[in-house]
């Protein structure tokens, strides 16, 4: 597994930005699919930016234009620029590592998550 510690979240306005970080520590990073993951209350976690090895992205819909997924593999960090923020991006943002070299949305082949960041959005 991977030891990871997110940064970044806060309370903002309709229409700010945030950067969230997701330091990594552990096995080799550079290797890893990550993903950003977030879950509002009472509803169900969903992928919201996924990266692998070689960066190539997902994005769900509701995000695409909006958010930004990186990856810095000389310094173990993971990235998510978040602009234009809605009040329903409101949610606890986490990271997370797959040792699956390809993006993928089954949250079981993630096996290292962050303790969560919680970002919230206000009109």
């Amino acid at each position: 597994q991977v030891q990871l510690v997110e940064f970044g979240g806060g309370s903002v306005q309709v229409g700010d930005s945030l950067r969230l970080s997701c330091a990594a520590s552990g096995r080799s990073f550079n290797t890893d699919t990550m993903a950003w993951v977030r879950q509002a209350p009472g509803k169900e976690r969903e992928f919201v930016a996924v990266i692998d090895q070689n960066s190539e992205t997902y994005y769900r819909d509701s995000v695409k234009g909006r958010f930004t997924i990186s990856r810095d593999n000389a310094k173990n960090t993971l990235y998510l620029q978040m602009n234009s923020l809605k009040p329903e991006d409101t949610a606890v943002y986490y990271c997370a590592a797959s040792v699956r070299p390809y993006i993928t949305l089954i949250f079981v082949d993630f096996d290292s998550w962050g303790q969560g960041t919680q970002v919230t959005v206000s009109s």
